[in-house]
């Protein structure tokens, strides 16, 4: 039995929003963003757009390339932290949209890490299924301008709309290595407080001062979270490697999480690895958070970058704090 990628799909809006945009909606200007963040540009989704709509695009895309027709899934997991209602799940809207008429469907919540977290559950559910789970699709989309504060320079100068997919195959009749090498992921819940969306659940129901007060929007406190994420990503992307015993020279791609080139840059140098293996396009998405890692992985995909028995490193850090990594084989 073997557990393989067998398509990837991304997905962005059409609409850019530039940095010079932002220059006309808050205080800041198009060096300051560039300098501290790398980012020159983000996509947004119009209203009607919704978190299942982008997850549709990169499905279909995912399933085109898997050669697959979407009633052959078994498995829909969507992670996100935008979803289209509390419930139901966005994956269940997205099996509607996509006419995945037999598979399972769950969301799932690890912010910027979700991707990484949700194909570790879906590999793990395959791997235990003894066959029974053949076709799973694994998603990682947000609408983060649905949730962020316009009027705040911090925050919104970071984000962008996007969506990605993984199409996984379980062949009991492939017994080549699977695609995950090694994997780590993680959680500190001491620090909910640094990167939260405060109102909207059980804790603070919505209500007219929760509006007034903007508490349904994206807070973060920034410095402490670049910090931790730079501890997070770099020292879980050491666990795999040394567990796995590939060493940082046999690594073809590393794939972080897409918030900051700074935060990108210091958790490259923590690891040894040369910045023209690591891939970067946060200049031109932002940081999309569950989306990130798998835009990237679709990119690189579809340019013939990634060849037969590549190491391919992926790692992100999220709210929660969460973080994590997952060392592939490409097959």
């Amino acid at each position: 039995m073997s557990i393989r990628i067998i398509g990837t799909g991304s997905y962005v809006p059409e609409r850019v929003l530039t940095n010079q945009d932002l220059e006309k909606m808050v205080d800041t200007t198009d060096e300051w963003i560039t300098s501290r963040t790398g980012i020159q540009e983000r996509h947004i989704a119009g209203e009607g757009v919704f978190t299942s709509d982008l997850s549709a695009e990169a499905a279909k895309r995912a399933l085109e390339m898997a050669g697959i027709t979407a009633d052959q899934l078994d498995l829909i997991s969507v992670a996100t932290v935008t979803p289209d209602t509390t419930f139901p799940s966005t994956a269940c809207v997205l099996q509607r949209k996509i006419g995945a008429v037999n598979a399972a469907c769950y969301d799932l919540v690890a912010a910027c890490t979700g991707l990484i977290y949700s194909l570790e559950v879906a590999y793990s559910l395959l791997k235990a299924s003894s066959g029974k789970y053949r076709y799973a699709l694994v998603l990682g989309a947000d609408k983060l301008s649905s949730i962020v504060d316009w009027t705040d320079r911090s925050t919104c100068i970071l984000f962008g709309d996007g969506s990605s997919a993984v199409v996984l195959k379980n062949d009991p009749d492939d017994h080549s290595p699977d695609f995950v090498v090694a994997s780590k992921i993680g959680a500190n819940g001491n620090y909910t407080d640094l990167l939260k969306l405060p109102a909207g659940g059980s804790a603070m129901p919505a209500s007219h001062a929760t509006v007034d007060n903007r508490l349904h929007y994206i807070h973060m406190a920034g410095k402490e979270v670049f910090k931790l994420a730079v501890n997070g990503m770099a020292d879980s992307c050491k666990y795999v490697m040394n567990v796995s015993g590939v060493r940082p020279e046999e690594i073809a791609w590393v794939i972080p999480h897409q918030a900051n080139k700074r935060i990108i840059s210091a958790a490259a140098q923590r690891l040894n690895l040369p910045l023209e293996r690591v891939y970067v396009n946060i200049e031109h998405i932002g940081n999309t958070s569950a989306a990130s890692v798998g835009i990237c992985l679709d990119e690189l995909n579809r340019a013939g970058k990634l060849k037969t028995g590549d190491y391919i490193l992926t790692t992100a850090f999220g709210g929660g704090l969460t973080w994590g990594a997952m060392l592939m084989r490409w097959t």
